[in-house]
């Protein structure tokens, strides 16, 4: 038996999502701060710049982790490398090309498993929503999942989603029922969703952190003539068509135009609007 003080009525701890046997709990104050760093942490904070840490609660379960990313474990929890010689090869490749970690560790039982903390947001989705097909992430977005969640690595089936994409080459998918944990650059709060019913979503930029495997992505002209392309200044575009579901990150860091773009071009015709 383990008696479990200031972890589960920690008061500074807050769980702000749930799904299947993972949490995600964000720390509303980083105490641990020297006289040179609290203005820098007061900041953070009021910027919604947390820590934040998964726990999943296992009861005769079992969920696979990136390598590394378990803080502490309790009770009668096991660890297995998932790793052989039958699988390494392909395990190796795998991660080579989606970035990932070679092996994610099994962890099955009756307990309780925390991650490390993260300053990045948490997404816990539920894949079996995402269709039979599953979903396919953007590169590093894996954290964890439950072990009936399979993953399979899918290649671009044209030329130009694989270069001009920006997406790479391989992504990881993820498919069958159960939860995922995604570490995403952006809260949930400012993704945008989109559900296609044999409809198209085009987006200037690599912008999508998550699309149904069933959706066709290519990349291509804004315009359909080279001209219109580049009088437009939008060039080439990521295009998801068929029936399915896109995770936007519109404020995705980097993403912004600079400062001296924003707005409309001043010309003889407008200047008016920037006079005093």
């Amino acid at each position: 038996m383990i008696r479990y003080t200031n972890v589960f009525d920690n008061k500074n701890m807050k769980i702000v999502e749930q799904g299947g046997c993972f949490y995600v709990y964000e720390h509303q104050m980083d105490r641990s701060n020297s006289a040179y760093s609290a203005s820098s942490a007061y900041f953070m904070r009021e910027m919604n710049v947390k820590k934040r840490q998964v726990l999943a609660q296992l009861n005769g379960t079992s969920i696979r982790i990136q390598a590394g990313a378990m803080q502490w474990t309790s009770g009668n929890v096991n660890m297995s490398s998932g790793v052989n010689l039958g699988n390494f090869l392909g395990k190796a490749i795998k991660a080579k090309v989606t970035g990932e970690s070679l092996a994610k560790p099994i962890y099955e039982g009756a307990g309780c498993i925390m991650l490390e903390p993260t300053y990045n947001h948490i997404l816990i989705e539920d894949i079996g929503a995402w269709g039979p097909g599953g979903v396919v992430l953007d590169d590093g977005l894996f954290l964890a999942c439950e072990s009936t969640v399979e993953e399979k690595v899918v290649g671009r089936n044209n030329v130009s989603s694989a270069v001009f994409g920006g997406e790479g080459f391989f992504n990881l998918s993820l498919r069958g029922s159960g939860h995922a944990v995604l570490e995403s650059p952006v809260p949930r709060e400012e993704l945008f969703v989109f559900d296609l019913e044999n409809d198209v979503l085009k987006i200037d930029g690599n912008m999508a952190v998550a699309w149904s495997a069933s959706l066709e992505f290519t990349v291509e002209k804004s315009s359909k003539s080279l001209i219109g392309s580049a009088i437009s200044k939008e060039g080439l575009v990521n295009v998801y068509r068929g029936t399915g579901r896109v995770l936007m990150a519109p404020t995705l860091p980097g993403t912004m135009n600079s400062l001296e773009s924003n707005g409309p071009e001043q010309t003889s015709a407008n200047a008016h609007l920037f006079s005093n």
